[in-house]
């Protein structure tokens, strides 16, 4: 009996595509974002406002209770954690989800807030490999690219088949990482 080769390709290559669907996405997308690195922040949204706080300029005359109270007219003062003077004319306040520092001598600062970006917080979380079993997933999902690439190639026939059409795409394909790799490694 002979095996019908093809369509076992078909299958796998079809059922593997629905299984590792939104995997590969989630691997696009932080794929992406994680190029992009050196132009900005994948996961934190960070956001920087001018601001004035009304202090006194000597750091010992400045309490705890002074700070909050400084922070009612921005809105911050619920967020307040800590403080400390990096040097005697600057006042760095810790916020939860982030930070002031003020210039003691004339009272103008900046506030620096930190979100995460909800969707690509989470998708890097994941392309990082969080824990051993999206690890062990990770590998699995690696070896059916592999399956994917090779079924993929076999998918057509004809004009459009590996033989023809399919095999300049599958050489330049080839051609473009090897070029890149001899140009810049």
């Amino acid at each position: 009996m002979k095996i019908k080769w093809r369509k076992w390709n078909r299958a796998i290559h079809r059922d593997l595509g629905y299984i590792f669907f939104a995997t590969t996405i989630i691997y696009a997308i932080s794929g992406i974002a994680v190029n992009h690195i050196k132009e900005w922040n994948p996961n934190y949204n960070i956001t920087v406002r001018e601001v004035q706080l009304n202090l006194p300029e000597q750091k010992e005359s400045i309490k705890k209770d002074m700070i909050i109270e400084a922070l009612k007219t921005i809105g911050e003062d619920e967020n307040y954690k800590k403080h400390y003077f990096p040097d005697p004319s600057v006042l760095k306040i810790f916020l939860d989800g982030g930070n002031i520092q003020v210039d003691l001598t004339n009272g103008a600062g900046y506030l620096e807030k930190i979100s995460r970006r909800p969707i690509l917080h989470a998708v890097n979380f994941l392309h990082y490999n969080p824990g051993k079993w999206w690890t062990l997933f990770s590998d699995i999902f690696a070896g059916a690219l592999i399956l994917l690439a090779i079924t993929g190639l076999f998918i057509l026939r004809g004009k459009n088949g590996i033989k023809r059409r399919g095999a300049i795409l599958t050489a330049l394909g080839i051609i473009i990482p090897l070029l890149y790799l001899i140009l810049f490694y």
